[in-house]
């Protein structure tokens, strides 16, 4: 059972990660847009990532990491300074997260104000998050 919960973990995570990197890349090209029916386009593709695979994946994410926490016990759980600084990450991407929803919601309300150039920029972000997590997860380094 626990290769099973394991497995669906990463599962969602790449998911959510696929979400995280996409999601900015829409951005992109929705700040360089000027025909209205490509705003509503992007408005459209940009709400469903968000909430129909982004949100559902994180929380799925977060949820069956809790749960291999919980099916590890405590004392693992104390002992493993490589999780603690992996979860610390995980916050860090929630907050990045939650920061694109609000994006979102300007780009909804026609209230962007910031350029293509600085959402190429922030598409890059998750990427240093994602190597790093994958190693202590995989190396589990002992500090």
């Amino acid at each position: 059972m626990y290769l099973w919960i394991k497995a669906f973990h990463v599962i969602f995570m790449v998911t959510w990660f696929a979400g995280l990197f996409y999601l900015p890349r829409l951005f992109v090209y929705h700040a360089m847009c000027e025909d209205a029916a490509g705003l509503a386009r992007f408005k459209i593709m940009e709400r469903k990532l968000y909430r129909g695979i982004m949100a559902p994946a994180a929380l799925l994410t977060v949820g069956f990491g809790t749960w291999l926490i919980a099916l590890n016990g405590a004392a693992w759980f104390a002992a493993c300074s490589w999780l603690h600084i992996k979860l610390a990450l995980v916050a860090l991407l929630v907050v990045y997260h939650l920061y694109l929803g609000w994006l979102r919601r300007r780009f909804a309300e026609d209230r962007n104000c910031h350029g293509h150039v600085f959402y190429r920029w922030l598409n890059e972000a998750p990427v240093l998050i994602l190597v790093a997590v994958v190693l202590l997860a995989e190396i589990k380094p002992s500090f």
